[in-house]
């Protein structure tokens, strides 16, 4: 989230300022969120890979990066 510097906005901007919160909160949400799809689709993909013997080289590693991506959408 954001920090507030101590500065106080004048009650005339007060709108402009919710507005702006409001949207950085909404762009934080869909970026988790895209970060959780994109992970649950690498882990899903080099699961996937995993299987054959030759895919495993790849998908051992993409399921780590889906993984971990996928845990920094939740935290």
């Amino acid at each position: 989230m954001t920090t507030h510097s101590g500065h106080h906005t004048p009650w005339v901007l007060w709108p402009f300022v919710a507005l702006w919160r409001l949207l950085s909160v909404i762009v934080e949400m869909t970026g988790r969120l895209v970060a959780l799809i994109l992970g649950l689709v690498f882990i899903l993909v080099g699961v996937i890979l995993s299987l054959t013997v030759i895919g495993a080289i790849v998908g051992i590693p993409l399921a780590i990066v889906g993984l971990l991506l996928f845990l920094r959408g939740i935290f």
